[in-house]
């Protein structure tokens, strides 16, 4: 890492930043997790469309605030929102209102609240720091979120027993305040020091005023671009899988939990120690196993390695339905989402058009993402109409694990197909 002279202050607010926010989602996630099982396992499919819905309606709004002002002057606004949300919810929770209907209300809000931090934090990330130093610095601001949620989980772990789960909500509204001090001390930074990217945009390359653009694009422009790309249809389908599995995957983990546990604070202790393994095992691979598994294996083996572990996961699953064996898998993963299918998937959009890679991208990652949630919870509950047991359901969904591990395999390879193509051409 190359951090040249005046970076310092930044790198270290931005890290500060990614630290506070994730910390914050990672103390509230254990939480929404128990709020799935409080609020009816049996009703978790309208939890999942109602986190969908809940999508459709605030993805819109939040590109038209994206294209029309700079990220740093409607964050803290949009922090402050969510602070008042957490502390109404506080509210909620100590009051005589009916626990229930607040659980699910939580459950959802925690989805679509997720989804908001990340992404207008990588949005003012793109615009306080220009090209060049986005490839210099953005590794270790991420690591600022990675420890973020390390310390998330611990922290509910510590507190839960003896504070109980809704004081949990206030911790979280203090890390969401220390984010906004961040955002005040970047933009006081960026007012005080001439940044190329902000002072001198005349001077920048085509490529660094494009990447300086907030996303845009519609729904509707990335609906046609899947629909014209077999490539892209082909990703589709990948999320469509990866959703499905880990949508089965999770309603196992909250029906057998629920079994094993009665104690609410029990459960969010369970929940928060499982994010803490996932968080801590996610690190070590990205450290030292993610770049040697890309390089020797390729980026299809890549992709193929966590449908591969599902396969074998749900076999497990369906033989010896165990609270250890759906929190083992549960752990892994996720912990190898995050640091090995996550990097490959991102990956597959590199050798596309600037237009793929921001409108269809959007589209595959909001409404294909949700909606494949949403419709997989329905699926799950429809098995368990019909009679299978979850050992049942585990066997039924090793023929998607595989095919998850066909579609990822060829789509890896046809990446590389066409990145090889382009450098020919050039």
């Amino acid at each position: 890492m190359a951090v040249e002279p005046g970076e310092w202050r930044p790198l270290l607010w931005s890290f500060s930043y990614f630290f506070a926010l994730l910390c914050g989602y990672y103390i509230v996630r254990p939480m929404r997790d128990e709020m799935g099982i409080a609020g009816g396992v049996d009703h978790l499919q309208w939890m999942f469309s109602g986190t969908f819905l809940a999508m459709l309606a605030v993805v819109p709004f939040f590109g038209w605030l994206t294209r029309r002002f700079a990220p740093h002057r409607f964050l803290p606004c949009v922090y402050y929102f969510f602070i008042g949300n957490l502390l109404l919810f506080y509210a909620l929770f100590r009051s005589d209102l009916a626990h229930v209907y607040v659980a699910r209300a939580f459950f959802i809000w925690v989805s679509v609240f997720n989804l908001f931090i990340v992404s207008v934090f990588w949005s003012f990330m793109a615009d306080i720091f220009s090209n060049a130093q986005a490839k210099r610095l953005f590794g270790v601001i991420a690591a600022g979120g990675t420890a973020g949620a390390l310390a998330g989980p611990a922290l509910a772990v510590t507190l839960v027993l003896p504070l109980g789960p809704t004081n949990l909500l206030l911790f979280s509204a203090l890390f969401l305040g220390w984010a906004i001090l961040c955002i005040h001390r970047l933009a006081a930074w960026r007012q005080s020091v001439a940044l190329p990217s902000a002072a001198n945009p005349e001077q920048k390359t085509e490529e660094e005023v494009s990447a300086d653009k907030p996303l845009g694009g519609s729904v509707l422009a990335g609906v046609k671009l899947v629909v014209q790309s077999p490539y892209l249809i082909g990703i589709c389908v990948l999320m469509l899988l990866f959703t499905t599995l880990a949508t089965f995957l999770y309603f196992q983990q909250a029906y057998i939990i629920k079994e094993h546990f009665d104690d609410p604070a029990l459960r969010t202790a369970l929940f928060a120690a499982m994010d803490f393994a996932v968080n801590a095992l996610t690190l070590i691979i990205q450290l030292f196993l993610t770049g040697r598994i890309v390089q020797r294996l390729g980026l299809g083996w890549t992709l193929a390695v966590i449908p591969l572990l599902l396969v074998a996961g749900f076999l497990v699953l369906g033989m010896m339905p165990a609270l250890w064996v759906v929190v083992a898998v549960q752990v892994l993963r996720r912990a190898g989402n995050y640091a090995i299918m996550r990097p490959g998937r991102e990956m597959l959009y590199v050798v596309l058009s600037k237009e793929e890679k921001y409108k269809a991208k959007n589209f595959i990652d909001t409404v294909i993402y949700r909606g494949g949630d949403a419709v997989s919870a329905w699926a799950y509950a429809g098995l368990l109409a019909i009679g299978l047991s979850g050992a049942g359901i585990s066997l039924a969904a090793v023929p998607l694990a595989c095919a998850w591990v066909w579609i990822s395999f060829r789509l890896g390879n046809r990446q590389e197909q066409i990145a090889a193509d382009t450098a020919h051409k050039r």
